[in-house]
C-alpha cells in the first residue's frame, strides 16, 4: 500500500537536523508522497529547498500562515507571492499555497484581522494565476473561508485538520473541496465522526507535524510513520479494506496536487501559462 501525507511542516525549525531520519522512516512506511507546508517566507524557501533533495517523495507548498502575520518583514508578503509565480509555472516540485486562511484566536485587534484577510486574499490571487491548489488553515473560520471562495478561481482546495460542523463539512464536499486529517483520528471522538461523513473521494491523510499528539503517539516526534495507524483508523471507519483506502486516497492527492506517472519520481501535469 502507498500512503500520502498532504499536510506536514518539514520546514519547521524543530525538524532541524532530523528531516534525514524523517524521510527514511517514511520510506520504511510506505509514504510514498509529502506535501511540506510554509509558514512565512523562510519556510517556503527551505520547503522548495528539501523537495528538491528529496526529488519525487517530498513537495512544496509555500505561503503565509495567518499566525506569521504579526512577524512579516515589510516586503515578505510580495516576495512571497514573488515566490510562487517564480516557481510556479515551471517548477514540479511546488503543488500548492499552503498553509493559508485565517484564524483570529490569538488576534484580539480588528487591525490585524483585517491584515490577515489581506494577505489571505494575496495568497490566493497568485494560487489563482498559477492554477495551483491551495491548502487552508481554517480554525474557526471555515465559514467565513468558505464565504470567500467563490470570489476567486482556485482549482482545488484542501481544508487541512477539518473540526468544523457538519453544516460546513457538506458545503466542504458539495463543492468538490478535500479534508485531510490525521493522528487525531485514532482517539478524537470529533474526528471520527468527520471522517465518517466524509466520502473517501474527498479524503486526504496528513501528520502535521511537528505537531505533538496523545493517545499511542504521546511523546512522539511526529513523522509519516503515523500514517498507516492513522489509515488502519479511517479503513475501520469506513468498513473498507485497507489497500482500498490507500488507493483511493493515493488517487485524491494525484488528483488534488496533478502529480501522475507514479511516485518515487513523479512529474506535475498541470504547468501551463499565468493567467492575466
Amino acid at each position: 500500500m502507498k500512503l500520502v501525507d498532504a499536510h506536514i511542516h518539514l520546514s519547521d525549525p524543530e525538524y532541524n537536523q532530523k528531516v534525514n531520519k524523517i524521510i527514511e522512516d517514511a520510506k520504511r512506511s510506505n509514504v510514498v508522497a509529502i506535501v511540506s507546508n510554509s509558514m512565512n517566507l523562510q519556510t517556503s524557501l527551505l520547503s522548495l529547498q528539501l523537495a528538491k533533495e528529496h526529488s519525487g517523495l517530498v513537495y512544496a507548498a509555500i505561503g503565509i500562515h495567518p499566525w506569521s502575520i504579526g512577524r512579516l518583514s515589510s516586503n515578505e508578503v510580495q516576495d512571497t507571492v514573488d515566490l510562487i509565480l517564480q516557481h510556479g509555472t515551471h517548477d514540479e516540485k511546488l503543488v500548492a499555497v499552503g498553509e493559508i486562511g485565517l484564524d483570529y484566536q490569538y488576534v484580539t485587534s480588528q487591525e490585524l484581522q483585517n491584515l490577515q484577510r489581506k494577505v489571505f486574499d494575496e495568497m490566493l490571487r497568485a494560487a489563482e494565476k498559477l492554477s495551483l491548489p491551495v491548502i487552508i488553515h481554517s480554525r474557526g473560520t471555515a465559514a467565513e473561508i468558505l464565504s470567500l471562495f467563490p470570489s476567486y478561481s482556485v482549482k482545488g482546495v484542501l481544508f487541512h485538520w477539518f473540526s468544523g460542523s457538519k453544516e460546513l463539512l457538506h458545503q466542504i464536499i458539495d463543492r468538490g473541496y478535500y479534508i485531510s486529517e490525521g493522528p487525531p483520528s485514532v482517539y478524537s471522538s470529533r474526528i471520527q465522526e468527520i471522517i465518517k461523513q466524509t466520502p473517501l473521494t474527498n479524503l486526504l491523510t496528513e501528520t502535521d507535524g511537528p505537531v505533538h499528539f496523545w493517545g499511542p503517539f504521546k511523546g512522539e516526534i511526529t513523522t509519516p510513520s503515523f500514517l498507516p495507524l492513522v489509515l488502519k483508523v479511517v479503513a475501520r471507519l469506513k468498513k473498507t479494506k485497507k489497500v482500498d483506502v490507500a488507493n483511493q486516497i493515493l488517487q485524491n492527492f494525484s488528483n488534488l496536487f496533478k502529480i501522475s506517472n507514479g511516485y518515487g519520481g513523479a512529474s506535475n501535469k498541470r504547468r501551463g501559462k499565468m493567467q492575466d
